[in-house]
């Protein structure tokens, strides 16, 4: 018998007409009472969290989440998060950092139209999301939507409307779900560091995350007037950058000059791409080789925006480390975040 714990949070999956439009409603209860027959051999129990559109997700809500998580992970075989589309990428992404090397699979979900609905995504996205965090061969935090599971730090909303919402950035999907049978394209090792985390089956808790973390999305001719006001009140900052990587003139100066005032310590940059797939790779061109040959810097290379972002929040935690051991921690594959 699977005993998996459905933990709600609101979202489209479990929202309901108001006069405003939809708003998230139902509890957790409420939710399973629509969901067709569940096999005998899984048993379901649930919480309700909290009822919040995804775009409101803050920090405290992901520390509530993972609370959840750590404060039943003993007396469950899998957990099921029913979550908002628009935000799932980047919780899937800190889960996948503040939960390390979980042996029990950690399932988010969601739906692009109301379980309540006649013509609905969230039933077939949730019974496929207990089916694959009942299979004693799943691990990890994984999105379970429209038949796909992907890896919790690869996983990228697409699509705004369409039932096919997500898709696996840089990774293949660990697996597919069709007809209740699930085809796994990744093992179960892809999930943890080393052959004796599988032994031990060790899973880790974080405690805490940085929010302190600014992303600088590049436009052509982007003028510099903001650069020392982000370097000011961040301990971070990425910058989405152009094709495989670079800063344009525009801004590399004042980029530059505050570079020059702090310890790269002090003052995080990190390069990633606009461009979905294949990452990073600032060397390249000339006009990324000239940041990277005078500053201390990051380059996403393969990882997603989103995991660029989760990856900083949980690194610098600890705002007590050199420049080294947040170099070392950023380029140490966690989760398959990244592939080079």
């Amino acid at each position: 018998m699977a005993r998996i714990l459905i933990i709600t949070t609101g979202g489209t999956i479990a929202s309901i007409e108001s006069s405003d439009g939809l708003v998230p409603g139902m509890s957790s209860q409420q939710l399973l009472s629509r969901m067709p027959r569940i096999p005998d051999d899984i048993e379901l129990k649930n919480i309700s969290l909290f009822h919040i559109d995804s775009t409101d997700m803050t920090v405290n809500h992901w520390m509530k989440i993972i609370g959840a998580i750590r404060d039943n992970y003993d007396d469950f075989d899998g957990f099921v998060v029913c979550h908002g589309t628009d935000t799932m990428a980047y919780t899937a992404a800190i889960l996948s950092y503040m939960i390390q090397d979980s042996p029990k699979p950690i399932v988010l979900t969601g739906a692009q139209k109301p379980i309540g609905f006649e013509i609905t995504d969230a039933k077939s996205n949730l019974q496929d999301s207990i089916l694959y965090a009942a299979d004693p061969h799943s691990k990890g935090i994984v999105i379970v939507f429209a038949g796909k599971v992907i890896a919790g730090t690869h996983a990228r909303k697409i699509r705004s409307q369409s039932f096919a919402a997500f898709a696996s950035i840089n990774l293949p999907e660990v697996a597919r779900i069709t007809d209740g049978h699930i085809i796994r394209y990744l093992t179960e090792g892809h999930f943890y560091k080393d052959e004796n985390t599988v032994a031990k089956n060790e899973v880790t808790f974080g405690e805490t995350v940085n929010p302190n973390v600014f992303l600088l999305k590049l436009i052509p001719g982007m003028p510099a007037d903001l650069i020392p006001g982000i370097f000011m009140l961040y301990d971070a900052i990425i910058i989405e950058s152009f094709g495989t990587g670079g800063i344009p003139d525009s801004i590399e100066n004042a980029i530059f000059k505050q570079l020059s005032q702090y310890k790269p310590e002090e003052k995080v940059l990190a390069l990633t791409t606009q461009v979905t797939f294949e990452g990073s790779r600032i060397d390249t061109y000339e006009v990324g080789r000239r940041i990277a040959s005078n500053f201390k810097i990051l380059e996403s290379r393969d990882l997603t925006l989103e995991a660029t972002v989760a990856k900083l929040m949980w690194i610098l935690a600890d705002r007590n480390q050199s420049w080294e051991e947040i170099e070392t921690k950023f380029y140490t594959p966690i989760a398959m975040d990244t592939l080079r």
